[in-house]
């Protein structure tokens, strides 16, 4: 009884540390991500009216104003971001597809100073005008701030519920959504639900929201509830939009990939791909203003029924390949927000087209369901972003309505294009998260971690009758034959085949034909996949290039580690 009384006391003292640590956990995220999106979000406005306030950059041709404040301000924030690179190192900006990579491995270790950087990049490049978006950067620092204070503190929370928290916050915060935070969190980043990552999320995620409307102020980027749209309309008009906006998604996304693979291919240095993408986008901007910076009032004003048909069909266009230009050539940003904008013009072009054939109920709808729907694609998050739109809007009529394109456009876009341009990101790496975290920790598990020096060897010169003793000596059926200096693989031999042969005769005549073996460099996918044909006793590890044997591994070694890494992955993901 005093025994079953103590362990009792044990239990509830253990919820009590672990409440106590998931309250702490998502508070303390709640608060960070709250200050530091509001604060992004906020120094790039701020930097962004002090670039469209230089007069004295105006300069007046033939009668006609010619702003050259973009020009000048895209190329500063070039020269500023080469420093970032240079004093920071980093040899590629990190984003959401880092973060769903972390959390899909048992290390979940992120580059915080690569994070970090990255995020930097990407608020000198939305302040300089270049068209990209805050909210993947924003994502992205979330989770490598999860990442770092794990490390730091050592938690028994694992690491990718603190990038849950943290990607949640920067949603929450960002949107003034903290329902889309949690989903978001758990949909596009994680990729499964369970209950011990729900409770600390959604508390991060309520607490960046609640902090970001007590200190900042915000309220819903887009107050639209007071214009009750005709569903009878908008539904139809959604539903018959939904490819096109799933086109439309591709359409973006392959852009930005082909303008990444051009500047890696080109040859060209950063440092020119940069001044390249600032030039010319300042070159546009100078023009046509509403394609420069992350777009917000534009996006406002193209639901409110601003511009017409040509100059809506002028704006997808620029936005479409100065979006590719900045973020192919390397001035770093997040994808949601151009993805928007690129979608609320469409959706715009679409009403209007629309309300030439007698449809004209459809009101600013159509521009809300492209907007969800390009993005929603883009991210692969078709869930979070019909929320996102509801917690937006305040709208379960424009919600209503954009998930019915949302789920159209996802579903296009992907079988023509895959999951969310993050996952392709991760594909073009060689990097497959589609298979699940006990496919990646497979392949990043290598097999040289389970050899065994637990074989019998012999030299060349050895015969038949010595090999035989060997064998029969060690309860074994197969042996190695290695050089003289015992480093490389011979050949193999089997108990079975020697018995009868002349004793006297070199063990080398009688070793097996193109023996199974498997890379020295190979992982545990790879390795499994070898021995699927294989019939006998152990496996041979050697390096192909050099000869040079290593081990062996047998089929019970491999599946042993299998079992145990997915049991690992199945308590992660249910527990």
């Amino acid at each position: 009884m005093v025994q079953a009384d103590a362990k009792s006391d044990k239990q509830r003292l253990v919820l009590l540390r672990t409440l106590i640590a998931v309250i702490i956990t998502g508070l303390g995220f709640g608060f960070v991500m709250a200050f530091v999106s509001n604060g992004f979000v906020l120094g790039v406005q701020w930097l962004s009216g002090l670039r469209a306030s230089t007069n004295f950059l105006v300069l007046h041709i033939g009668g006609v104003p010619l702003a050259f404040g973009p020009l000048l301000s895209l190329l500063i924030a070039a020269c500023a971001i080469l420093l970032v690179r240079r004093l920071f190192g980093v040899a590629r900006w990190h984003g959401p597809a880092d973060s769903i990579y972390a959390a899909h491995r048992t290390d979940n270790e992120l580059d915080v100073k690569q994070g970090f950087a990255s995020t930097l990049a990407a608020f000198i490049s939305a302040s300089g005008g270049a068209s990209v978006g805050q909210y993947g950067p924003l994502v992205h620092f979330g989770a490598t701030m999860g990442s770092f204070i794990r490390q730091i503190t050592g938690s028994n929370i694992t690491t990718d519920v603190f990038i849950g928290c943290g990607v949640a916050g920067a949603i929450a915060a960002g949107f003034n959504a903290p329902i889309a935070g949690v989903v978001f969190a758990h949909e596009a980043i994680l990729r499964h639900f369970s209950l011990r990552a729900i409770a600390p999320i959604a508390i991060a995620s309520i607490t960046a929201a609640w902090v970001s409307k007590w200190i900042f102020g915000t309220n819903p980027l887009f107050m639209l509830d007071d214009l009750a749209p005709n569903l009878i309309e908008l539904l139809p008009a959604a539903l018959i939009a939904g490819p096109v906006f799933g086109l439309l998604a591709v359409l973006f996304m392959q852009s930005l990939r082909r303008s990444a693979a051009f500047a890696g291919s080109s040859g060209w240095s950063p440092a020119r791909l940069l001044f390249t993408a600032a030039a010319l986008t300042g070159c546009v901007g100078m023009f046509v203003p509403e394609v420069l910076g992350l777009g917000g009032d534009t996006v406002a004003a193209v639901l409110n029924g601003a511009f017409d048909e040509i100059y809506l069909l002028l704006l997808l266009f620029l936005k479409l390949t100065v979006t590719a230009l900045c973020i192919g050539f390397g001035m770093f940003g997040g994808v949601f927000s151009p993805a928007m904008f690129v979608g609320v013009t469409a959706g715009a072009i679409v009403g209007r087209l629309l309300a030439l054939v007698g449809l004209s109920g459809t009101g600013p709808g159509l521009a809300i369901c492209g907007m969800a729907s390009v993005a929603a694609a883009v991210i692969g998050a078709p869930v979070a972003g019909v929320l996102i739109i509801l917690e937006m809007t305040m709208s379960y009529e424009f919600a209503l309505a954009a998930m019915l394109s949302v789920v159209v456009s996802t579903m296009v876009s992907n079988v023509i294009f895959g999951h969310s341009f993050f996952d392709r990101q991760l594909l073009d790496r060689k990097i497959d998260v589609s298979q699940g975290r006990g496919h990646i920790e497979m392949m990043e598990t290598p097999v040289m971690d389970i050899i065994s020096p637990d074989y019998v060897r012999f030299s060349r010169d050895a015969n038949v009758d010595c090999a035989i003793a060997a064998l029969v000596a060690a309860e074994a059926t197969e042996g190695y034959v290695l050089d003289e200096d015992g480093n490389k693989f011979i050949g193999k031999v089997a108990l079975h085949e020697l018995l009868g042969l002349d004793g006297g005769a070199p063990v080398r005549q009688h070793i097996m034909e193109g023996p199974i073996s498997i890379k020295h460099d190979a992982s545990l996918q790879q390795a499994i996949e070898v021995a699927s044909n294989f019939v006998g006793e152990s496996i041979p590890i050697v390096n192909r290039d050099t000869e040079v044997f290593h081990g062996v591994v047998t089929e019970a070694d491999l599946f042993k580690l299998y079992l145990t890494l997915q049991s690992k992955i199945t308590d992660l993901e249910r527990n």
